[in-house]
């Protein structure tokens, strides 16, 4: 029993200089969106040591989502924020977990810290709009096959910046930005985006536009709007 609790005390000893325990601590986040890479975000806050996590989704588990999102065979027909939540706590069973069956709504009550993990234009923007101004940071991934983009938004710097990257619905790729998928980008999107809040957490620069195309090998961070991805949108 001692060696257990032992292991609990000492769990973030390693990247104790990488990620500040009471800043962590005192921050809450929502993900909204357990999909392919929302699912994967919520799996990596619990275990850097996220205290207060919101998990919004209103999709079930579906035969795909085993091979792409990480979900158990025995999670088909399961909502996901509820296949989600079991196995948060089966990392950490002390984080205070919220999660709510449904799609983003202007009145639910969100943490500090928002991963948009959505796969629609449309559905940003209508994040964007409701909580720009509840918000501490936002963290936005979008993924179409092997191509990841990154972008993050402190309404209170760069709000713009990220506004200019809601373009019209209409405009997107054709499909949503899950249609292509593997779980190994999805792994790596969600890394990257878990990385921007450590690196917040410290105080740290944060790329604001960041692409990493896996097949290709071509990384591009910039602090503004990437002009090619005009030629190549992806919900």
């Amino acid at each position: 029993m001692g060696g257990i609790l032992n292991t609990t005390q000492d769990r973030f000893e390693r990247q104790a200089s990488l990620v500040p325990r009471d800043r962590i601590r005192d921050t809450s986040v929502t993900v909204i969106g357990v999909g392919a890479i929302g699912r994967q975000v919520a799996l990596q806050l619990a275990s850097i040591g996220v205290t207060k996590l919101q998990l919004i989704d209103f999709d079930t588990v579906e035969l795909t989502n085993v091979t792409t999102q990480g979900y158990r065979a025995d999670e088909i027909g399961q909502a996901k924020v509820t296949a989600t939540t079991l196995e948060v706590e089966r990392i950490d069973p002390s984080i205070e977990i919220d999660y709510i069956i449904d799609r983003f709504r202007s009145m639910h009550r969100v943490g500090d810290v928002v991963f948009c993990c959505v796969d629609s234009i449309a559905t940003r923007a209508t994040v964007w709009r409701c909580l720009q101004r509840r918000i501490q940071l936002l963290i936005d991934t979008r993924m179409n096959g092997e191509t990841i983009r990154l972008l993050t938004a402190d309404p209170s710097k760069s709000r713009h910046r990220y506004e200019s990257t809601l373009f019209a619905q209409g405009d997107a790729h054709a499909g949503t930005c899950t249609a292509k998928s593997t779980i190994y980008a999805a792994s790596i999107a969600a890394g990257l985006s878990v990385h921007q809040l450590t690196r917040w957490l410290r105080d740290m620069p944060l790329d604001r536009d960041f692409t990493f195309n896996l097949l290709a090998s071509e990384l591009n961070v910039t602090g503004e709007f990437t002009p090619s991805f005009q030629e190549n949108r992806f919900a």
